[in-house]
């Protein structure tokens, strides 16, 4: 019986499809790349291909500068230093969990606000109720790629002289209002991590039109050391290595290309789900620019008939390796969810989505045909319905592996 396929036959692809696969721009550009370096015998220490990247980032955002790092989530704990963060800074707790750690890891106290279910931003309505006098900042995060309430967020921070910054991890290449993420606030902190549709294998850079944070965010990330001998400031190793960058400006080169099959292959999930109750596929605004990298889908188990985990094992059974995405919520996570063992009463619209989310594949290794044979399966399991729920109280019961 084919409903059963979803559960105990044949998976519907060989090999597994994976949320964030990387993307590879041009292998001969990279491997020229990874010979110069090597000829040239410069591997770290702000070599050419890192200055490079620099300046092509900071060109593309539009900023005055970019400090590479080795990965995002130094690149935030760096920038909140610089900026001078401290006490209790708010953020939403539905994102990846860095965003919480990087001010945690400095003694600051992260303050999670609610999110607006509709956008999954970081709620303007929730901030102002949660500042004390404590509070010295704003961190909002670009989820999905899709930007904060910019405006309404530096009101706030305007109006109690707090500091505001954004996690843009998601949103390179994203815009708000037709400027380009990265512009806005104190600072932006971007990723370049393999998942990421851009990536540098490992990476981050901290971009900003502040000229002084800049500064101290060089110094910062070298230990600070300027020049030989000369160290004039508390720091760490947060460089990002030449093979990093090396990597990092061969995938800016391709970023049209891969712009082009993320929104390709948006649009045709868009197409393949529109008739499927009960799955409501995260929009993007198409007068903006967008990355389109994340497949954001809200399963409403009371219309499509199983629950966003249930439809989860089915398609991880199909070789499908959707993903919950940010479950369950920083808050749930610890060491949050033993110093604020109460937070979710004042998070129900981030209990919610994250109860909800999954995030499907896409990227250059996903094509149309897979696409349309990823949402047939996604079909298959509401029509299905109950004898999905049969099957996995069943395997449930008796212990069954999938």
């Amino acid at each position: 019986m084919d409903s059963l396929a979803i559960i105990t036959g044949k998976p519907a692809f060989d090999e597994p499809l994976h949320v964030g696969r990387p993307n590879i721009g041009d292998r001969d550009r990279l491997t020229a790349r990874f010979n110069e370096l090597l000829d040239r015998n410069w591997f770290t220490n702000n070599g050419p291909f890192v200055q490079e990247f620099e300046q092509q980032v900071a060109k593309f955002v539009g900023v005055r500068h970019c400090i590479a790092m080795c990965n995002a989530t130094i690149g935030l704990e760096i920038a909140i230093r610089a900026a001078g963060l401290t006490g209790e800074v708010l953020v939403p707790s539905y994102t990846f969990i860095a965003t919480a750690h990087a001010l945690n890891w400095q003694e600051i106290t992260p303050i999670f606000c609610d999110i607006d279910p509709e956008t999954h931003n970081i709620d303007p309505n929730c901030i102002e109720k949660m500042i004390t006098p404590r509070t010295s900042g704003i961190i909002g995060v670009h989820l999905w790629g899709r930007p904060c309430a910019i405006d309404a967020l530096s009101k706030i921070a305007k109006k109690h002289n707090l500091t505001l910054m954004f996690d843009a991890a998601h949103a390179f290449g994203c815009s708000y209002q037709g400027q380009n993420i990265g512009t806005f606030g104190k600072a932006e902190v971007f990723s370049f991590h393999a998942t990421k549709f851009i990536n540098a294998f490992e990476g981050g850079a901290v971009v900003t039109n502040d000229d002084e944070l800049a500064a101290k965010t060089r110094l910062m990330k070298n230990f600070g050391f300027a020049g030989y001998d000369n160290v004039t400031y508390s720091g760490t190793n947060g460089k990002m290595t030449e093979i990093c960058a090396a990597m990092g400006i061969t995938s800016i080169e391709s970023i049209d290309r891969l712009i082009e099959v993320s929104r390709r292959n948006y649009c045709a999930y868009c197409d393949c789900l529109r008739e499927v109750d009960g799955i409501k596929l995260l929009q993007y605004d198409e007068s903006e620019k967008c990355n389109y990298q994340y497949i954001v889908l809200e399963v409403d188990e009371a219309i499509f008939g199983v629950t966003r985990d249930q439809l989860v094992t089915c398609l991880q059974h199909e070789n499908v390796l959707a993903r919950r995405y940010f479950y369950p919520g920083c808050h749930n996570m610890e060491p949050y969810r033993s110093h604020y063992p109460h937070a979710g009463l004042l998070l129900p619209a981030t209990d919610r989505v994250a109860k909800r989310v999954v995030v499907l594949p896409s990227g250059t290794a996903v094509n149309p045909e897979m696409i349309g044979t990823i949402c047939n399966k996604i079909a298959l399991v509401s029509t299905n319905a109950a004898t999905v729920r049969s099957l996995l109280k069943e395997t449930t019961t008796t212990g069954t592996a999938m």
